[in-house]
């Protein structure tokens, strides 16, 4: 049985637009407004944050440094946007930077620049240059557009006909979609991305540390312990559906010149 067509109108804020990710330049189906995605993302973050308090950076030396990582990369990553003729593509991002108490190993970014850091992945990063590495991989994701794509293949995959972002709202399959794409409920903001977008974000992630004085370097032995954790038995949520561990380590160790171009030590 055939699928139904995907219909888009352009007119009404959707249209068929091929995109390129920062960097490494591959080419993605992006259907969605990012003024679209942005506003769900919101919705769904302030309901988050709603039911998960979280801890101040004036009363916690961990939030400090949750929030201090989170602005030095988001500062980097704008700067190498402007400098590329890309700024207009997060012009829109209001960054928030939240460390929250859960014991879960999870981090995620929102798109808009929304960022959230669990308590339970700070054992495992042991310091400001390893949790640079975790942050910069979800910020990554955020500015590689890969909540867009991986819903547009949901959409597509769906069949289903829409017509603008109202109707997108108003879709109860659609809104499904979103939610499903990242993971919102007991692990909101875990997103199902491909093994595809999981090794771009490693990309991404080590050059954007690097840019903001964070040595890219630490992102092998971080990514070691990560695989180490949970003695052997379910994965951390960070790593359910992270390629390999020994790709992984083997993509990060022949990045590691690209990244150390971009590398000076934040003074």
């Amino acid at each position: 049985m055939k699928k139904t067509v995907l219909f888009l109108t352009a007119g009404l804020g959707f249209m068929a637009a091929c995109t390129r990710v920062p960097i490494t330049g591959r080419s993605q189906l992006n259907l969605i407004p990012e003024s679209q995605m942005q506003s769900m993302a919101l919705q769904e973050y302030q309901s988050f944050l709603t039911e998960n308090k979280a801890v101040s950076p004036a009363a916690s030396k961990d939030a400090e440094m949750v929030k201090r990582v989170g602005s030095r990369i988001a500062g980097a990553v704008t700067r190498y946007m402007n400098d590329h003729n890309a700024g207009k593509e997060i012009s829109t991002y209001k960054w928030e930077f939240n460390l929250v108490n859960n014991k879960e190993v999870n981090a995620w970014c929102m798109p808009g620049g929304k960022v959230v850091v669990y308590t339970g992945l700070l054992p495992v990063t042991q310091n400001e240059t390893a949790l640079a590495c975790v942050m910069g991989h979800e910020i990554a994701h955020a500015i590689a557009r890969h909540g867009n794509e991986r819903m547009s293949q949901g959409l597509i995959a769906q069949g289903i006909q829409v017509a603008g972002s109202v109707a997108l709202n108003r879709n109860p399959q659609a809104q499904n979609i979103f939610l499903q794409s990242f993971g919102v409920g007991g692990n909101v903001g875990l997103m199902a991305f491909s093994r595809q977008n999981e090794l771009e974000a490693d990309h991404l992630g080590v050059i954007f540390m690097a840019m903001a004085g964070y040595n890219p370097q630490e992102a092998i032995p971080f990514w070691q312990r990560m695989a180490n954790t949970g003695g052997g038995q379910k994965p951390p949520e960070l790593l359910s559906t992270h390629p390999s561990d020994a790709r992984r380590v083997q993509q990060l160790q022949q990045l590691m010149p690209e990244a150390m171009k971009y590398y000076t030590p934040a003074k």
